[in-house]
């Protein structure tokens, strides 16, 4: 069995959930606040991602984080570049982790229009799925934002999706489809509504042979997207945190049959800079545990 008939098995029927360690250079000051580490720890943005590289690599390697219970893992581009103690970021995490390496792809949100806000143009897309097919790395992640339930707008976003989804398809890699609809949307369950079709034809047009993952808001209507979850197409549905706490999180995701997580700053809740590597490694391994059991129903 090859590399990617292995990582593959393992994302389609192994217990377990996705990692999102993906945060850009909009988000990473957030996510080092969070962690206990402001502004005045960094100077410009290769000191910011310096930081946050430790902070990431701190997480990777820790026992706690290993394949047992995490299946992938969703990197940012300038974590890509890197190492970790000594090894291209991706091959750690399959060959010391055996965990599955993603990668962020796009490059942000546009302005919003209809109620959504779909994906910046990505001129340099396919120089960046070649490095990453060259870094060992096995799928992408791709992220829109759905604000309200504007039927041409829910369109437009996962008609970008699943065409972008068909270049990454072509490049060899699996895409993970992230067409996020904001927690705090008022018009949230008709916009999911929408959502659920649109996603459904897609599903229907792709190629028999083409398979997706699907990163999707935890719904109002338990089980919204179990279509999804036993389409042929679809490799696995994962959840996004979107906002919610981690407990919050993980309830909606045990009402899911099927879906797994895919948090990113629900993972890292509670976690410090300033804490021991005992105390960091208790509360992640707690944080994993937590995830992992919301992941298993």
């Amino acid at each position: 069995m090859s590399i990617f008939d292995e990582q593959l098995t393992k994302i389609r029927t192994q217990k377990g959930f996705i990692a999102a360690l993906d945060q850009s250079g909009g988000s990473t000051p957030k996510a080092l606040r969070l962690y206990g580490v402001d502004e005045n720890a960094y100077s410009n943005d290769e000191e910011m991602f310096d930081v946050v590289h430790a902070m990431r690599t701190r997480i990777i390697t820790s026992p706690v984080f290993s394949g047992d219970r995490i299946l992938g893992s969703i990197l940012f581009e300038n974590t890509l570049d890197r190492q970790i103690n000594g090894i291209d970021s991706a091959d750690y995490l399959w060959n010391e982790k055996n965990v599955v390496p993603f990668l962020k792809v796009d490059k942000g949100l546009a302005d919003e229009v209809d109620g959504v806000q779909v994906m910046k143009p990505m001129p340099d897309l396919a120089a960046l799925l070649e490095k990453a097919g060259r870094k060992n790395v096995f799928g992408t992640k791709m992220r829109s934002v759905i604000k309200s339930a504007n039927p041409s707008g829910v369109t437009r976003v996962v008609d970008q999706q699943f065409e972008i989804g068909e270049q990454i398809i072509s490049a060899g890699l699996i895409p993970i489809i992230e067409p996020e609809i904001d927690i705090n949307a008022k018009e949230k369950i008709e916009a999911e509504e929408l959502l659920i079709g649109e996603l459904l034809a897609q599903l229907d047009n792709l190629n028999p042979e083409h398979l997706v993952l699907l990163k999707l808001t935890l719904p109002e209507e338990a089980g919204l997207y179990a279509r999804c979850v036993v389409h042929p197409n679809v490799a696995r549905v994962v959840a996004l945190s979107g906002g919610y706490s981690r407990e919050e999180a993980n309830r909606r995701l045990a009402l899911n049959e099927g879906v797994v997580a895919s948090f990113s700053r629900a993972l890292t809740e509670g976690l410090s800079a300033q804490q021991s590597d005992e105390e960091f490694n208790r509360t992640l391994d707690a944080s994993i545990e937590a995830i992992y059991k919301a992941s298993c129903t």
